[in-house]
C-alpha cells in the first residue's frame, strides 16, 4: 500500500459490523464479549467501538460498512511462530527414531551444502507461507522457515523479499533472517552431532544485523526487524553474546529457538557447553524483556528434566521475556508444555505460535486447552480464555506493542472474523467456545490491518488461489525429492523417496 493509499485510507471509516466481537473492556482490565457490536476505525486505528442502538450510530455515520453477519470478530491474531514452509510437518511429524535420523543433514553433505530451490522459489515459497497466514486469521505474525533445504541459512535477501511481499499483501510482520554457527547432522555409523562453520555462522549474523537497518529504512510501518538466532545449540557463545549486544544496542526483539529438545538440545549443551539451555542464554545477556523463548517445553518444571520448580520460571518472568507456546506442534510431535497454568501462574507472559503447517491458531488452541485439562485431570482447568488472551494480549506484549492484540479505541485496526453461521458448525452458545469446538482457523473469512482489508469474504486481493496452489505443490515436490541426497543412511544406491516418505497404506 503506497503513502498516497494510506494516507487515503486515513480519512476515511469504516465501520466492521458482526453477531458477536470480543472487544477490550478498560474498566475490567481484560476482555468481554459484545453483541450486536460495530467497530469503528478511522486510518490505521480503532475510532470507536459499541453495541445496539450505539453501534448502529456509529454505522450510520461511517463512510463505508462492512457486516459480517453472524461472525465473531476478534483482535487480530498474533502468531509469533508463523511456519512459512511446506514441508514441515507434513513429512516430519511421523518418524521412528530411525526414519528421523535420515531427515537431518549427512556429514558429508554439510560439508559442501547447496540451495535446493532458485531464487524465484524461495520467494514464491515465502509468498505461499504469508498468504497461508493471512487465510488462517493471522494479522501479525515473526515467520520462520527450516534451514534444511537452503545452503546454510536465510540471507538478508530472503527476508527483504519477505518484507516486501507481505507489504504487499498487507500483514504486519517481525522479520529476521535465521543465523547459525552449525548443523545438525547424522554420521553414516548412525550417530548425531553438529557440524560447525563459524565463517558462516559470522557471515548469517551480518547479514541478519545488516537487515535491521533494512527494515528500519523500509519506513514501513508494518515491517519491523528482529533478531533470529536458530536452535540456540547451533549457534556459538561469541554470537549468541554478539546477539545480545546488538539486541541491548538497537533495542531489537530476539527470537531464540531453545529448550525444545532432550538429546538434540539438553544433552549436548550439558556435554559441550557446561550449561543448560536457559543458563546458555543468560550467560549470553540475553535474558530480558525483549527474548521470546520459542518453545520453552523442557525447563526444569517438566517430567524429562527434573520434574520439580527450580527456579527457571521465576527467571523467565523476572527478565520479562516470552515463551512461545505451540501447542497443537508440539502434540503432533509428542512433547509438551508442562501445564500452562503454571507458567501463567508463576508471571511468565506467554504467546502462541503455529509452527507448523497449516498455521491454524484456532485448532492450537483447542488442542492446548484439551491437553490442559488432561494435565490437571480436572474439565475446570486449562481455561479457554487463557489461550484467547495467549494469542492476542500475550503476543501484543511479547512485541511490546500494547496497541495489538484488543478491540478498543485507540488500538491499531487489526481485526479478524470467523463465519458462524455454517451449518456445520452447529448451535451457537458461547461464540468463543462454538469457534473453537466446532470449527477451524478455516473459518476466517475476513481480516484488517492497520485499516486496511487484507482478506474479504476469505478471498485476498490481487491473490491467484489456484496459481499459488500449483507453485505451492511444485515446490514441495521439489522439496520432497531433496531429502535423499542429503540421507546419511541410505544404501549404496541412494534412498528412494517411497523409502523415505511411505504411504500410510501400501498402494495397490
Amino acid at each position: 500500500m503506497s503513502a498516497a493509499e494510506r494516507g487515503v485510507a486515513r480519512e476515511r471509516s469504516v465501520a466492521v459490523r458482526a453477531a458477536f466481537a470480543i472487544v477490550f473492556d478498560e474498566a475490567r482490565g481484560g476482555f468481554a464479549e459484545l453483541r450486536g457490536a460495530v467497530v469503528l476505525a478511522r486510518g490505521e486505528r480503532i475510532e470507536a467501538v459499541a453495541g445496539g442502538a450505539e453501534g448502529e450510530a456509529l454505522a450510520a455515520a461511517a463512510d463505508e460498512v462492512i457486516d459480517l453477519g453472524e461472525s465473531l470478530l476478534m483482535p487480530g491474531l498474533i502468531d509469533l511462530e508463523g511456519l512459512v514452509d511446506i514441508d514441515h510437518l507434513l513429512l516430519d511429524s511421523w518418524w521412528s527414531p530411525a526414519h528421523e535420523a535420515r531427515l537431518e543433514w549427512s556429514a558429508a553433505y554439510a560439508r559442501d551444502p547447496r540451495e535446493v530451490l532458485t531464487p524465484g522459489e524461495r520467494s514464491a515459497l515465502r509468498r505461499y507461507g504469508l498468504v497461508q497466514l493471512i487465510l488462517h486469521g493471522i494479522t501479525s505474525a515473526m515467520p520462520i522457515a527450516t534451514e534444511i533445504h537452503g545452503a546454510w541459512a536465510e540471507t538478508h535477501d530472503d527476508l527483504l523479499d519477505t518484507a516486501r511481499t507481505a507489504s504487499e499483501l498487507g500483514i504486519r510482520v517481525f522479520l529476521g533472517p535465521s543465523y547459525r554457527s552449525g548443523a545438525h547432522v547424522t554420521r553414516a555409523d548412525g550417530s548425531h552431532g553438529i557440524h560447525w562453520d563459524e565463517a558462516l555462522g559470522e557471515a548469517g549474523f551480518a547479514d541478519a544485523v545488516r537487515f535491521l537497518d533494512t527494515a528500519e529504512a523500509l519506513g514501513d510501518p508494518l515491517i519491523t526487524g528482529v533478531l533470529a538466532p536458530c536452535r540456540v545449540e547451533t549457534v556459538s557463545d561469541a554470537i549468541l553474546a554478539r546477539t545480545a549486544e546488538a539486541s541491548a544496542e538497537r533495542d531489537a526483539l530476539v527470537r531464540v529457538h531453545a529448550t525444545q529438545g532432550l538429546d538434540s538440545e539438553i544433552g549436548i549443551l550439558a556435554a559441550e557447553r557446561d550449561a543448560t539451555p536457559l543458563g546458555l542464554i543468560e550467560r549470553a545477556g540475553l535474558l530480558n524483556e525483549r527474548l521470546l523463548l520459542a518453545h520453552g517445553v523442557y525447563l526444569d518444571v517438566h517430567p524429562n528434566v527434573h520434574g520439580e520448580d527450580r527456579g527457571d520460571l521465576a527467571r523467565l518472568a523476572a527478565a520479562g521475556a516470552t515463551v512461545v507456546h505451540c501447542p497443537l506442534t508440539n502434540a503432533r510431535y509428542a512433547f509438551w508444555l508442562e501445564r500452562l497454568s503454571q507458567y501463567l501462574d508463576a508471571g511468565v507472559n506467554v504467546a502462541l505460535g503455529t509452527d507448523s503447517f497449516p498455521p491454524d491458531l484456532v485448532r492450537a488452541i483447542d488442542a492446548g486447552v484439551q491437553l490442559s485439562k488432561a494435565q490437571h485431570g480436572d474439565l475446570g482447568r486449562g481455561l479457554l480464555a487463557e489461550y484467547v488472551e495467549a494469542a492476542t494480549l500475550g503476543g501484543a506484549r511479547a512485541l511490546r506493542r500494547p496497541d495489538l492484540g484488543r478491540i478498543a479505541p485507540g488500538a491499531a485496526a487489526d481485526l479478524v472474523a470467523f463465519s458462524l453461521s455454517d451449518l456445520r458448525t452447529g448451535a451457537v452458545d458461547d461464540p468463543v467456545r462454538t469457534l473453537v469446538l466446532a470449527g477451524t482457523a478455516r473459518d476466517a473469512r475476513f481480516s484488517m490491518v492497520a485499516g486496511r482489508v487484507v482478506m474479504r469474504d476469505g478471498r485476498i486481493p490481487g491473490v491467484d488461489e489456484e496459481a499459488l496452489r500449483a507453485e505451492g505443490q511444485r515446490v514441495f515436490e521439489k522439496l520432497r525429492a531433496a531429502y535423499p541426497e542429503r540421507d546419511a543412511l541410505a544404501a549404496p544406491a541412494g534412498s528412494r523417496e517411497a523409502e523415505l516418505f511411505p504411504p500410510v497404506f501400501p498402494r495397490a
